[in-house]
């Protein structure tokens, strides 16, 4: 069977990349993913609220010892915490062979945008602008907040020259629009759907507000699902599907819906990394019942379906 694609204008073995996540942040695990079959890794997110907190605790512990130490320790941990990620995008394009993106939380403060260029010259295959958009700020409105998609994407698009991924909320009022708006302004190459948040939980004993697993269920990948659906065929750019998907049956899905490949990260961290070649067995298997060679004999096969299609735009049965 014939499983490879295209993802940010590289070529896949398969629709399976490993999202971002601590199982990509080392090269050991890296060349364990790629022997366990999957097409393409996201490294770890390279978030700037990390090197700062990590510069917090190591002022903190100094303080006493070394009171005028703040700017150099606070270069010594920007320092630190950016070449280790560019040292690992270079052992890692170095020692494997499939496609390796980076990915990297984009702040206001645009820091991410100097560390973003350093990647690009450390030879990452591609980039996944995180934008971490809650819209839970009382004194902005819902066009104010989606501004910071065009603000990144925008200096992205000027500064980079690798293929850039947009990963972005669920959270708008006008989704379709917001993501129609950004595919024709600002020249991406894919979108990532979704974000996940971590989700509050109170204890009623403890009165306390605590943060429930993090993993995803199965049922998780209907968000993604539907908008797979809903944008893909409007949409001229990839559409990658995450969040939800645990089988290889999962994978056909999003395939049949549009998506030009999927994330993966639950998945692994519930089971191993041999269950890639568990998800690629399944996808090979469903091909062969459905007399289908290749990936491309299928993508996309459920946009026609004007009832369901229907259904969901409206809320009916879904």
């Amino acid at each position: 069977m014939d499983l490879t694609t295209e993802y940010l204008g590289r070529a896949l073995r398969n629709p399976i990349i490993v999202g971002s996540c601590s199982l990509t942040s080392t090269l050991s695990n890296i060349k364990k993913l790629e022997e366990s079959g999957v097409g393409a890794i996201v490294l770890q997110t390279l978030f700037e609220d990390q090197i700062d907190m990590e510069d917090l605790q190591l002022q903190c512990a100094n303080k006493q010892k070394f009171p005028d130490s703040s700017s150099y320790i606070r270069n010594y941990v920007n320092d630190n915490s950016v070449n280790n990620y560019l040292q690992l995008i270079k052992d890692a394009k170095r020692e494997t062979t499939i496609p390796i993106f980076a990915s990297i939380n984009c702040n206001p403060n645009d820091n991410w945008l100097e560390h973003a260029t350093k990647m690009e010259h450390a030879g990452i295959d591609g980039i996944e602008l995180n934008v971490l958009m809650l819209p839970c700020n009382f004194e902005k409105s819902g066009e104010e907040n989606e501004k910071l998609y065009f603000d990144v994407t925008e200096k992205a698009r000027k500064k980079l020259n690798i293929p850039i991924a947009l990963k972005l909320s669920s959270y708008s009022a006008g989704l379709a629009k917001l993501v129609n708006e950004l595919s024709w302004t600002q020249n991406m190459d894919s979108f990532v759907l979704f974000n996940r948040f971590y989700k509050p939980d109170i204890d009623i004993d403890t009165l306390e507000i605590r943060i429930k697993n993090s993993l995803s269920s199965p049922s998780d990948i209907t968000d993604s699902l539907r908008w797979a659906l809903l944008l893909s065929r409007r949409v001229k750019i990839d559409i990658v599907g995450t969040t939800g998907i645990h089988t290889g049956r999962d994978v056909v899905k999003h395939l049949l819906a549009g998506s030009k490949a999927v994330q993966i990260v639950s998945a692994l961290y519930k089971n191993d990394f041999s269950f890639v070649t568990k998800m690629l067995s399944e996808i090979e298997e469903w091909m062969e019942i459905k007399n289908f060679d290749s990936i491309k004999d299928y993508r996309g096969l459920l946009h026609d379906k004007k009832i369901e299609k229907n259904k969901m735009e409206h809320g009916h049965a879904y």
